[in-house]
């Protein structure tokens, strides 16, 4: 009989609770190697983070690999210093998010993406608003007071998932023996290009080593506010 316990995964600087992880499943590892496309190639700030891999199963007669209580389950985007933190964060589908802001003045947080669209209007220093992520994709979040800030949720439908370290390292543990397919995320990246980086895989065994995944990436340009017009930069904001 397999045994179940808890398991502490840590994804872009937030530590997540996953529940009837497999004690004695399989290491997925893997190394990401991110070329920067167009302009940012020559990039100073190019790195191998946060690219984001994730695993569901092949067999569509398996059962749930999302927690079944993953709706009581909370993570945070928290607003401070005029910064989303963390900048990138994934969750199981059906998870909630809490966007506390924690700065002096007022924040209007927004998304208007296939993930999760919503607006959660005005709202003052040291209040906090929620939002159910209820369906999978990516959701990009911004301000609508201040354009320099933006984030992005991306919401899998497993609990297997991971995101890449500065150096391109990958690690999703304790991933329960079968036939999975891989999925592939990164900034910038088209839809097709990341449709050709996944596979199916086949886990058993203490590791399984997914070898080298080469991703194009690029940094967006500026966004809309929620109306889809330009931001008014020509006067300072009063928050």
């Amino acid at each position: 009989m397999r045994l179940l316990r808890p398991l502490l995964i840590c994804v872009a600087g937030s530590i997540l609770l996953t529940t009837a992880a497999y004690a004695d499943g399989t290491e997925i590892t893997a190394q990401i190697k991110v070329k920067m496309l167009g302009a940012d190639r020559s990039s100073r700030h190019h790195s191998n983070a946060d690219v984001v891999l994730w695993l569901t199963p092949a067999d569509p007669g398996e059962s749930s690999v999302v927690p079944r209580d993953i709706g009581k389950t909370h993570y945070q985007l928290a607003q401070k210093n005029k910064q989303f933190i963390p900048h990138l964060l994934v969750i199981p589908t059906g998870g909630v998010v809490d966007f506390p802001n924690e700065d002096p003045f007022f924040h209007n947080v927004f998304s208007l993406f296939n993930g999760r669209r919503f607006d959660l209007g005005l709202y003052e220093s040291g209040t906090t608003r929620s939002v159910h992520f209820d369906r999978s994709g990516v959701s990009y979040i911004f301000c609508n007071i201040h354009p320099e800030m933006s984030a992005i949720i991306i919401t899998v439908p497993t609990r297997w998932f991971a995101v890449s370290s500065a150096t391109g390292a990958v690690t999703i543990p304790d991933v329960a023996p079968g036939t999975y397919d891989l999925h592939v995320w990164a900034m910038g990246s088209s839809d097709a290009s990341l449709a050709a980086l996944g596979r199916r895989i086949s886990v058993s065994g203490r590791t399984r080593e997914l070898g080298t995944i080469s991703v194009e990436a690029s940094i967006p340009g500026p966004h809309k506010n929620k109306f889809g017009e330009d931001y008014d930069v020509s006067q300072p904001s009063s928050y």
